[in-house]
């Protein structure tokens, strides 16, 4: 377990630098999961080596969402206040990701990019 959060958290650091560094409009953390994409598919890293890591972290996910859950609360009365706007984008970015990620699948199931295991 100890070698899947080395490899993870290291490659969420090099994310952050490269973003940081090439001053890319993706946050490092998006960078260093394209990057955990591309070891996994060009065989640099190996599933088994974070699947134990990845499933704490999973397993454990609600608990990271603590912090921004408390974060909100500071604003009970700023979303009060703009509670239709804020329900609006809620719901048309929510339709967008959904459309733009089935859409994906499908594609992915068609082209053969989608190896079910």
């Amino acid at each position: 377990m100890i070698r899947g959060f080395a490899i993870l958290f290291s490659l969420q650091a090099l994310g952050e630098l490269l973003s940081q560094w090439l001053d890319l409009p993706l946050p490092g953390s998006v960078v260093g999961m394209v990057l955990m994409l591309a070891g996994l598919r060009f065989g640099l890293i190996q599933l088994e080596w974070v699947t134990d890591a990845a499933s704490l972290l999973l397993n454990n996910l609600a608990m990271l969402f603590v912090p921004a859950g408390v974060g909100v609360m500071v604003y009970f009365d700023l979303i009060e206040q703009q509670w239709l706007p804020l329900l609006v984008a809620t719901v048309i970015s929510t339709l967008a990701v959904l459309a733009a990620t089935g859409l994906t699948s499908k594609w992915l199931t068609k082209t053969g990019g989608c190896n079910d295991q």
